[in-house]
């Protein structure tokens, strides 16, 4: 049997259907083969968007420009906010950014300092309320040669670990096993953070 979301694909016979309804996968149209299938959807905007797009403007300055739920946004502070990255790790994958434009720790002020730290916390506790997650990793890759893929724009990354979340897709297909979308995540931790 396979999961339906939406009326219409994978088998959903109209918008009259249960959101989530299950179907026997012989019924649906297709050969079946070996392959195992991971959908990652989330992926697409960037792959519409090309790299151009990408190497043009620093994300972690268009974000807070764009709504909470376009820039994956769950909470504006004063200096800094938190949001999803879009290439997570695991499921809850958070960063921590100032507004200002700097690239590393120390051009940060005192108050960016805190609040960086503070708006941490709280995403630790927020994950873990949501996601029941039984640790973090948690850390700042200063500069490209330090393996920051933004590397002009500070970030603090909050990745939630479960003891049963690491497999061998990482390590021989260079490929993670997502199993959330980031706007159903988004949409988790905003309210839990903000209730």
């Amino acid at each position: 049997m396979t999961p339906v979301d939406e009326p219409g694909i994978g088998g959903a016979p109209d918008a009259d259907a249960a959101d989530s309804a299950l179907v026997d996968a012989a019924t649906l149209p297709g050969v079946p083969d070996e392959f195992q299938r991971l959908w990652t959807p989330h992926r697409m905007a960037y792959i519409q968007a090309g790299p151009e797009v990408l190497r043009k403007e620093c994300p972690f300055c268009e974000a807070p420009r764009k709504s909470d739920e376009d820039g994956l946004i769950v909470f504006r502070g004063r200096t800094s906010y938190a949001l999803l990255n879009l290439f997570p790790y695991n499921s809850g994958h958070l960063l921590v950014c100032p507004y200002r434009h700097i690239a590393t720790y120390d051009q940060a002020t005192d108050e960016e300092v805190a609040e960086i730290g503070e708006l941490t916390q709280q995403g630790m506790r927020v994950l873990r309320q949501v996601s029941r997650c039984d640790g973090f990793n948690i850390g700042m890759n200063q500069g490209h040669v330090a393996g920051a893929g933004v590397d002009e724009h500070l970030h603090q990354h909050i990745v939630p670990r479960w003891g049963s979340d690491a497999n061998f897709f990482p390590i021989i297909a260079k490929t993670k096993a997502l199993p959330q979308l980031l706007g159903d995540v988004r949409r988790v931790v905003f309210d839990a953070w903000n209730a």
